[in-house]
């Protein structure tokens, strides 16, 4: 009996330790973002110009609201768009941060990333992305114009795909809790154009 608690013992740690390193090196739930916003912006270096000003602005509140959001929008014409709606006040969206981090590190010379913050406060908005950064700007939205333009719903978080010529292929509803599920998204709605 006791020889079988020993090997039910060690078949246990096995499956416990199997399950962690599956975890850790790329399991479906798996994020990997850089250390910080300046290994980030190292990863990002020689981006196109479009790209390369939205890195230049990253982790940044814009202001403008529906107009300036728009006019950027015209301006990355030619290259594929994600747009993450954002708050401080939601939890998944902390959930997510990681998952954006990561994918906006690695794909962000191919692809433009921008944020919307949704129905905040400058403050609360400017502590969160002190503890959580962005390699990408996001644009205020406290009355949730863009969002109700855009057709994203009132809650967070919320990611909208937009072709090459500005125009929105898909609005994706709830939480990305992992760098395969975006990228996945990716390569569905924004096709070849969005691959690296």
């Amino acid at each position: 009996m006791r020889r079988w608690l020993i090997l039910l013992g060690s078949v246990a740690l096995i499956a416990v330790v199997v399950i962690g390193l599956t975890s850790v090196s790329g399991g479906d739930n798996s994020t990997d973002p850089p250390d910080s916003l300046a290994d980030a912006r190292k990863e990002l270096a020689g981006a196109p110009a479009p790209l390369a000003a939205l890195h230049e602005q990253s982790n940044t509140l814009i202001d403008g609201g529906l107009p300036a959001f728009e006019e950027r929008i015209a301006a990355l014409k030619g290259h594929p768009i994600v747009v993450n709606k954002w708050a401080s006040w939601c939890a998944p969206c902390r959930v997510e941060f990681p998952v954006f981090e990561s994918i906006a590190s690695k794909r962000g010379k191919e692809i433009a990333f921008l944020g919307i913050n949704s129905k905040d406060e400058d403050d609360a908005a400017n502590g969160f992305l002190s503890e959580q950064w962005l390699p990408f700007p996001s644009y205020k939205d406290p009355d949730d114009k863009i969002g109700v333009k855009l057709k994203a719903g009132k809650y967070a978080p919320i990611t909208i795909f937009f072709d090459k010529n500005g125009k929105s292929v898909k609005v994706h509803y709830g939480t990305y809790k992992s760098d395969k599920q975006l990228n996945d998204d990716i390569d569905r709605y924004l096709g070849a154009a969005g691959t690296s």
